[in-house]
């Protein structure tokens, strides 16, 4: 049978949309929002219903747990958690198994990246206290994090809008804890695995980056360093500065000379005072340069330099954080953001996997995952990296333990999920109310509920749903169940099943989980109406797919996030990655056939 018109534009835009997900050059909720009025304008999604997502109870959902785990963050509860069930001395597979186990624990009843954030220092910390190469734990502690999540219906927005689809069938929708059964057993097989073997497969630090006595590795930082008056008097060439820094293991990428910027200046080409070089190395090397050549390192928020100055205070230090996939900062540069007349915060050094080699700091504009040396006051670094949504990398002043809020906090989560799970009232309603509760209870203040949720991915969720309605109203999504069922399995109920989740798996490999459950769910209704079987086990096939984002950095926010930090590189991810998702694979179909049948 030919596709209709309608058809054949919404699975065009859906393949577009896919090919910009994986371009990455635009922010997932960018490319949800073009595709969203791309399906109004041809006439695909009614006006009337274009941002009828808003009020989606999976999207009302998601803000709400994010509100409660920003709660349960402010309060020191999660920080004393994590710090308790951390082990003071281990070996690399009881570290990576407790982090893991505590990383899912969390992720199933708090956002999984917030998890993350919030452990990663303290998995960082424990990683250098038992001399252990932090790359071999931030892997295991996001992988642990992603599948934590799958285990119930707040843990990940896949599952909310998994649920949401089911909520249109005449079954009603899935429960709090209707993933578990599956979502349990294929997390627990995954955490095990991941600490008995799979950490053996992570690429250890790369030979030349590994420094003896640092926390972790980030690879070489992006600096700029300035001529003092003494160092320019030596009157030295780019090729002589080059030698002197190949001690501390610099080298220098470019020079900037008042408005021009030389990429690969000759050797014999003499430095002046003015001269600003752009190098590369580790804290190690930039620390040990400057003291010893007499350079300065440049922290500038200016275009001609003219404000720069040294911060003098006894509370000043360098601070290394990372930028989260939320953060105010990306897409912006040091220039545009003014941190230093803004927030008295010098840009020393920014560390990025892949950057553009030479590329002013100054003119650098921010990426998720992103490591950046900051140095200013405790206090003024504290605050920017709560407003701008960053983490901060190793030792870190550790909040005030506020044991009556935090006790609200962690109840008032239990409560709604409770609430949820005995079905009294649903999910969107008990949550808004634990949030609502966790402000007027002083738990919470106002300020922080709009800082905690996340704007990017309520608008994804709210501009997807929309279309993936569409694809279900135009029969696009029959259309591709019946290939999929007669070409691929064949007419085979389990063969059907197992290739669902195969597809779903690959699919949040190079796009948005969330992007892919909203893909794949009316796809999985079409795919049981074409066997006359049950939508439940395709639904679920399509719940646990979308929470494999294993393979690449970009499937999950978590593995950006860590990206940096690690010092991995984007082919570095699969190695552990493809034998864990065989590993779900081989468990959750006959869990799935098990709980769920055919």
């Amino acid at each position: 049978m030919a596709p209709t018109l309608d058809q054949t534009l919404i699975l065009a835009l859906i393949v577009a949309a896919l090919g910009l997900f994986v371009w990455g050059r635009l922010r997932h909720d960018v490319v949800a929002l073009c595709l969203l009025l791309a399906a109004v304008a041809l006439g695909l999604v009614p006006t009337d219903g274009a941002f009828a997502g808003l009020g989606h109870p999976a999207v009302i959902t998601v803000a709400a747990v994010l509100v409660l785990s920003r709660a349960l963050t402010i309060t020191g509860a999660v920080d004393v958690i994590a710090n308790r069930a951390l082990p003071q001395k281990a070996g690399p597979t009881l570290l990576i198994l407790s982090a893991c186990l505590l990383a899912a624990v969390l992720s199933a009843f708090m956002n999984n990246v917030g998890a993350l954030a919030l452990l990663m220092p303290v998995a960082i910390q424990a990683a250098d206290r038992n001399s252990i190469n932090p790359a071999l734990v931030l892997m295991p502690l996001s992988f642990g994090s992603i599948l934590g999540g799958m285990t119930t219906l707040i843990g990940t927005p896949p599952n909310l809008i998994v649920a949401g689809f089911r909520n249109n069938l005449d079954g009603g929708s899935f429960g709090m804890f209707a993933f578990t059964p599956v979502g349990l057993p294929v997390a627990l097989v995954g955490v095990a695995f991941i600490a008995f073997i799979g950490w053996r497969l992570v690429p250890r630090a790369r030979e030349g980056t590994a420094r003896e006595g640092k926390l972790f590795d980030v690879g070489a930082y992006l600096s700029e360093v300035r001529l003092t008056p003494e160092a320019a008097l030596e009157e030295w060439t780019v090729g002589e500065l080059e030698d002197k820094l190949k001690g501390h293991d610099a080298v220098i990428l470019a020079l900037a000379r008042d408005e021009r910027r030389i990429l690969v200046p000759h050797r014999n080409r003499r430095l002046t005072e003015n001269d600003v070089v752009i190098i590369e190395a580790d804290p190690e090397g930039l620390s040990g340069a400057a003291s010893s050549l007499g350079l300065v390192l440049v922290g500038r928020d200016d275009e001609n330099g003219n404000q720069e100055k040294h911060l003098q205070s006894d509370d000043v230090q360098l601070q290394e954080v990372v930028i989260l996939p939320d953060s105010r900062l990306i897409g912006n540069s040091a220039l545009e953001m003014r941190l230093r007349t803004r927030f008295g915060l010098n840009l020393i050094a920014v560390s990025r996997q892949g950057r553009s080699r030479g590329q002013r700091l100054n003119r650098l504009r921010f990426a998720p995952g992103d490591v950046l040396l900051l140095q200013g006051e405790e206090e003024r670094i504290s605050n920017f990296i709560s407003v701008f949504g960053c983490a901060p990398l190793g030792s870190r002043g550790l909040r005030l333990m506020q044991p009556r809020q935090a006790a609200i906090a962690g109840a008032l989560l239990i409560g709604g999920a409770a609430t949820a799970a005995l079905g009294i009232a649903p999910p969107a309603l008990t949550f808004v109310g634990a949030a609502l509760l966790a402000v007027l209870l002083r738990v919470l203040p106002l300020r922080e509920v709009y800082t905690a949720i996340d704007g990017s991915v309520i608008v994804l969720l709210a501009a997807l749903i929309p279309v993936a309605n569409a694809v279900s109203q135009t029969g696009a999504a029959e259309l591709v169940a019946s290939n999929l069922v007669e070409h691929v399995a064949r007419g085979i109920p389990v063969v059907a099943l197992a290739v669902m989740l195969l597809v779903t798996m690959w699919l949040t490999d190079v796009m948005n989980n969330a992007a892919t459950a909203a893909v794949m769910a009316p796809i999985a209704i079409g795919v049981s109406r074409s066997l006359d079987a049950a939508a439940d086990p395709f639904l679920m096939a399509v719940a646990v797919g979308a929470s494999c984002a294993f393979l690449t950095p970009i499937g999950h926010q978590n593995n950006t996030l860590i990206l940096g930090p690690g010092g991995y590189r984007f082919g570095d991810f699969w190695r552990m990655g493809l034998p864990l998702q065989l590993l779900v694979l081989a468990v959750a179909v006959p869990m799935i056939l098990l709980v769920w049948p055919l």
